[in-house]
């Protein structure tokens, strides 16, 4: 599962920048809607569109690494066939 960690990610940003950083500020500077942003934080399997996390990375000056990470799961392949 990919999931994104925009709320760890604001913790982090925020002692680096010793400042506080709210939704409103980072809706207003990415064009992202504050509801979006909620959703995006509140649901961890949110499908956020590459548009949205380009506009994150620039936000929070950050690899995409830092923003999204690859939790695997465990798969059962067993049911896939071979070509």
């Amino acid at each position: 599962m990919i999931t994104l960690h925009i709320q760890e990610l604001v913790f982090v940003k925020q002692a680096a920048w010793r400042r506080k950083i709210t939704l409103v500020e980072i809706a207003e500077a990415t064009g992202i809607s504050r509801m979006t942003l909620h959703r995006m934080i509140k649901d961890k399997s949110y499908k956020a569109s590459l548009e949205h996390l380009e506009k994150l990375c620039t936000f929070f000056q950050c690899e995409i690494q830092e923003l999204v990470k690859f939790l695997p799961e465990s798969p059962n392949f067993s049911s896939i066939k071979s070509a």
